[in-house]
């Protein structure tokens, strides 16, 4: 994520011996986009976190019944805007500190643990959503979803827990400090773990991601148009488009926000990648929260399109179907 190639070239002009990221010169200070970097991260961080805090608190609102009773998709909801939070809150503090300071973040164990927190919710976020991916694609092809177990115990080691393993590892091995524009992978000492994590983890993340949603959603559409040659228009036809069109949301607010990092990562092991990827970099990556609450926003409306529904059809005397076929409802 940051200009790790260009930092080197430039430290190596003037000091041959490179230990650390601290060797490192901050970037922007010499061509004037230190305050554009750092303002603009932190103005999409102020805005992704309110966003974060308010789907949280309306996700409690929206519901009466305790959270473990919620369909899985809500859920979700809930720990996405968990994820996002803690990563605005830990990445916040990181620019300002860069700002406050104009120089690296000292001392260095608080960089180190500015780049823990950063990897962890990044992680704990990419997890979930793969997961959601996989959770959808069973749906639709084997009709029930991956058992999260009792309060959702399996999900949630698997997301938190796993990222804490990985950034255990590097930190026994000194690999988080700054990277020349704010804590995270050391640009010298953490280049491995940059490469495996922004590069190939993420980018199989990515490209995973995208298949499954492919074939998520070609699946739903057959679906749909074996319901409407037997059925009409039913109401089973319908809550599979949603699922489909929800399904594309997920996936589209997910490339929104890390298509720039999985691309800088990838330019960046060939060539010095250019400054405006570098923006977008900072920009795109610090707006999960605004872009999930726009999904959140979609979801509740459409939930609550289908409750008046049932509602009008319970006046025919149709009955309620209940909540067991919103176990996960996307």
């Amino acid at each position: 994520m940051s200009n790790n190639s260009s930092l080197l070239e430039a430290a190596n002009e003037t000091d041959p011996v490179i230990r650390s990221g601290y060797d490192l010169p901050v970037y922007g200070l010499d061509n004037g986009q230190f305050y554009v970097i750092h303002i603009a991260a932190l103005c999409c961080i102020a805005a992704s976190f309110c966003c974060a805090l308010t789907t949280f608190v309306c996700s409690f609102r929206s519901h009466r019944r305790p959270f473990f009773l919620w369909s899985q998709s809500d859920r979700i909801v809930v720990y996405l805007a968990v994820c996002d939070g803690l990563f605005n809150v830990s990445h916040s503090l990181d620019h300002l500190h860069y700002v406050i300071q104009r120089g690296h973040v000292t001392p260095p164990a608080l960089c180190a643990f500015y780049g823990f927190m950063l990897s962890e919710f990044i992680s704990a976020q990419n997890i979930l959503v793969l997961i959601t991916a996989v959770n959808a694609c069973l749906l639709v092809y084997r009709h029930k979803p991956i058992p999260f177990g009792a309060n959702d115990w399996r999900l949630l080691v698997v997301i938190f827990g796993t990222p804490a393993l990985f950034g255990f590892v590097v930190a026994s091995l000194d690999g988080f400090g700054p990277t020349g524009t704010f804590c995270y992978f050391d640009a010298v000492k953490g280049s491995i773990a940059n490469i495996l994590f922004t590069t190939t983890a993420l980018g199989v993340i990515l490209v995973s991601c995208a298949i499954l949603y492919v074939f998520t959603w070609l699946q739903i559409y057959r679906e749909a148009r074996r319901n409407e040659k037997r059925l009409g228009r039913s109401q089973l036809s319908g809550s599979v488009l949603v699922t489909a069109k929800t399904c594309l949301l997920l996936v589209a607010a997910f490339f929104v926000q890390w298509w720039a990092m999985a691309l800088y990562g990838t330019w960046q092991l060939v060539e010095p990648p250019p400054q405006l990827l570098f923006q977008f970099v900072t920009t795109f990556s610090n707006t999960g929260g605004v872009l999930n609450f726009i999904v959140f926003c979609i979801i509740y409306r459409r939930r609550k399109a289908r409750a008046e529904t049932s509602s009008k059809s319970d006046s025919f005397g149709t009955g309620r179907s209940g909540n067991s076929s919103q176990d996960f409802r996307l």
